[in-house]
């Protein structure tokens, strides 16, 4: 039967699974089917010494995003955002307003559309030449989403309006234009504590000369 959002299907994801020989599911169950879904599966693996071991395991399924720096090579700055994240502040964040590279899920779009979106929607601005650098799982013990990770080139001209996100989505988005090397320095002190966005700073700061061109 459908759920309340329309989807059908949603205990049948994983079941036909078959390119590791020595992983079997035996049965998916639908645990949560809010805005994402949370499903409890049941598996065979056969472990390095041949037995087999059945295992239960919880995957929260929120589906794929991307996420986006933009960089000023020669002005060496990058674009990120800042705003509130629940889950950060009720797991020990000061106060849970988190700085971040600005990122979406993808939705219907491929993932270069999404995060040229989401840096028009979040940070006001039209990205030039953008490169994929990674293609991560972030949280693979529990959460199947696949974050594909972009730096795009932008200069002043490129800001097209203020950004902020979109109110009617609850978000309230603050936009942070730093010298990459100050961002560099949050990340040593704590002060940018977000995985995407500490892999992306350090790409560029590996690759400084490597990104795309405006």
């Amino acid at each position: 039967m459908p759920d309340d959002r329309g989807r059908t299907g949603l205990d049948a994801v994983g079941r036909g699974l078959d390119r590791n020989p020595d992983v079997v599911v035996r049965d998916v169950e639908v645990v949560s089917n809010g805005w994402h879904v949370l499903r409890r599966t049941t598996l065979d693996v056969r472990r390095r010494d041949g037995r087999w071991d059945r295992q239960q395991r919880e995957t929260y399924d929120r589906g794929n995003g991307a996420a986006v720096l933009p960089y000023d090579a020669e002005r060496g700055t990058v674009l990120l955002t800042r705003q509130f994240r629940w889950p950060a502040y009720v797991n020990g964040h000061p106060d849970g307003m988190l700085v971040e590279a600005a990122a979406g899920l993808l939705e219907e779009d491929d993932p270069e559309t999404a995060v040229r979106r989401e840096a028009a929607e979040e940070l006001g601005i039209r990205l030039g030449d953008v490169r994929l650098v990674h293609d991560a799982f972030m949280s693979p013990g529990s959460v199947t989403e696949r974050v594909h990770c972009y730096v795009g080139a932008y200069r002043p001209a490129d800001r097209v309006d203020a950004g902020g996100g979109i109110e009617d989505e609850g978000e309230d988005i603050e936009v942070l234009e730093l010298p990459l090397v100050e961002a560099l320095a949050m990340v040593d002190d704590g002060r940018i504590a977000d995985g995407k966005t500490i892999m992306l700073l350090q790409w560029v700061a590996l690759h400084p000369e490597s990104g795309p061109q405006r």
